[in-house]
């Protein structure tokens, strides 16, 4: 089984008290010890909380990022990325850059990269996704 990368909505889910999310995270945990997100999501999480000053919810995030791995962007994802980014904007299939520069981070380490944004994330060759909120 490849390892998991969270994209920014699953780790929304987990904080918010989803359930399915919750369980999957929880039985991941106990196999493997931690969870992978990418800086990316890092940076879109980190944006978020700042932006609505949730001083608790930094320090929560803060302390799962602690016990967790956070996969930092390289040259190589990032040619990935420009690469997925023209095939989708030449399609007419774009979706945003914070996505392919995920997808990229997932493609380069081989990733199977845990999403509920199934519509924007499919469009990606190479790219394996699930979706822990409906699959449990």
């Amino acid at each position: 089984m490849k390892e998991p990368l969270l994209d920014t909505d699953t780790i929304s889910y987990f904080f918010r008290g989803d359930q399915n999310v919750i369980k999957k995270i929880d039985e991941y945990l106990l196999d493997v010890g931690y969870i992978n997100i990418s800086v990316i999501t890092y940076y879109e999480v980190m944006n978020g909380l700042y932006y609505k000053d949730a001083k608790k919810q930094l320090e929560r995030f803060s302390k799962f990022v602690e016990l967790n791995n956070v996969v930092p962007m390289t040259l190589q994802s990032a040619n990935i990325s420009a690469g997925i980014s023209a095939k989708l904007t030449k399609s007419g299939k774009f979706i945003g850059h914070n996505d392919i520069l995920i997808a990229g981070i997932a493609i380069e380490n081989n990733y199977v990269l845990i999403t509920n944004n199934t519509n924007h994330f499919s469009r990606i060759e190479n790219l394996e996704i699930d979706n822990w909120k409906f699959n449990t």
